[in-house]
């Protein structure tokens, strides 16, 4: 019964420090106003990814014969307020469109990593040993593959539609996601609440999915944050490559990729996209470092 006590005296107080650091982190990063404007600014772009095609009056793919299939300055006039890329579409819309493509493969792909390198580095942290070694070695022998060859594998091999993409890019983006949680979980098995969750006869399967992985969870949200705009690149440099997202869909690798071919003769092909995909990286980044400091427990 004493022991009992203990144990849920020792849940509820650490149910209460966990609360305790996530508000005092949420108070933490609303004083870092880099990280507050970057966060606005990714809403307002993830906003207007999902609003802005659905108010156009233009397709994805439609032409606008009026002006003639060739590459259109952008003009407030004819309603093609970032212009129309070689094919006489409107790149407003391709935009924002190849916009909501690249964030949904890079929030999917690291939802992917997250789940696989969380579940890897949390059961080898926490049981040790000869399995440790064992899941461990695996790590390091996929860490001496070359990543790119391995992603660019996988997408020939299972093909490029969207979901494969995403599926091959977060496949191979856990190692570091489960090293890192591997650590915090050998530190972890040590703490006296995972000693108690043991002595109560707990099976482990419970004492990770209960103790380990709600306790690393500052560490995987930061992770992920820097994650988000690792897989953008990534993506965008795929489909530079013509490995990426295919017809009819575009994403902003896509569209640099097409702007650079036509930089000379019409710029704002290569600008816009451009722009849109450095202002989407520089809000994710900071916001990643603000939620890193916030969540800092030194």
């Amino acid at each position: 019964t004493m022991l009992n006590a203990g144990v849920s005296w020792q849940s509820h107080g650490s149910a209460m420090s966990e609360g305790g650091l996530w508000s005092e982190a949420g108070r933490r990063l609303r004083t870092n106003r880099a990280a507050v404007v970057a966060g606005g600014v990714l809403v307002l772009l993830v906003l207007a990814s999902l609003l802005a095609p659905l108010a156009s009056r233009h397709a994805i793919d439609q032409v606008d014969w009026t002006l003639s299939p060739l590459a259109s300055p952008p003009s407030l006039a004819n309603g093609h307020w970032f212009g129309t890329d070689s094919n006489g579409r409107d790149l407003f819309v391709r935009v924002w469109s190849g916009t909501q493509v690249s964030l949904l493969v890079a929030v999917l792909a690291t939802l992917v990593s997250l789940a696989i390198g969380v579940a890897w580095g949390a059961t080898a942290g926490y049981l040790g040993g000869r399995v440790d070694d064992w899941m461990m070695r695996f790590v390091d022998v996929l860490y001496a593959l070359p990543y790119m060859f391995f992603v660019i594998i996988l997408t020939v091999v299972f093909g490029r539609s969207l979901w494969l993409i995403f599926l091959a890019i977060g496949a191979v983006g856990w190692l570091t996601m489960a090293r890192i949680v591997r650590g915090q979980a050998l530190a972890l098995r040590q703490r006296e609440f995972v000693a108690a969750a043991i002595t109560l006869g707990l099976p482990a399967h419970r004492i990770i999915a209960r103790h380990i992985v709600p306790n690393v969870l500052g560490t995987v949200v930061v992770y992920a944050t820097l994650t988000v705009p690792q897989v953008i690149l990534f993506e965008s440099f795929l489909s530079f490559l013509g490995l990426g997202v295919q017809e009819p869909l575009t994403s902003l690798g896509r569209l640099v990729a097409e702007g650079a071919l036509e930089m000379e003769t019409a710029p704002w092909q290569l600008l816009v996209p451009s722009a849109v995909l450095a202002l989407l990286l520089l809000c994710l980044n900071f916001l990643g470092d603000g939620l890193r400091d916030a969540l800092d427990p030194r």
